[in-house]
């Protein structure tokens, strides 16, 4: 991973995992900025209004839109479907669910700063 420039779009409605992913990130000198976003929905509003989103960092068990439907808004959709999403979860079993819906890699909370760089590396090109 040679960016310095990367932005980070962290989806979650847990406000204390949100800002513990922001903070992990925000340590890390290829992230230049972490967008925030408390559910699939609000994420989806974030992606329609800016188009320099390199990442996704996607709960599953949210409000209003989960990590699933989200997963497959994006994958359909012609300008966002080459975004790489990590999901991350607290539920084993949803697993597959999201590997068959598009996301690019998967990560069980709680993350461990170095899981999620190694994880990171190798979505991003």
């Amino acid at each position: 991973m040679q960016r310095t420039d990367l932005i980070v779009l962290a989806v979650d409605d847990d406000i204390i995992n949100l800002k513990l992913l922001k903070s992990m990130l925000m340590k890390n000198s290829h992230v230049k900025e972490v967008v925030e976003a408390k559910n699939g929905s609000d994420a989806i509003g974030v992606l329609k209004a800016r188009d320099d989103i390199d990442l996704i960092l996607l709960d599953i068990i949210m409000p209003i839109m989960n990590g699933i439907e989200m997963l497959k808004v994006v994958r359909a959709d012609d300008n966002l479907r080459q975004l790489p999403i990590i999901v991350l979860t607290t539920d084993e079993t949803k697993k597959n669910e999201a590997l068959e819906s598009g996301a690019n890699g998967f990560l069980m909370k709680p993350i461990r700063n170095d899981d999620l760089l190694k994880k990171m590396a190798t979505v991003i090109l």
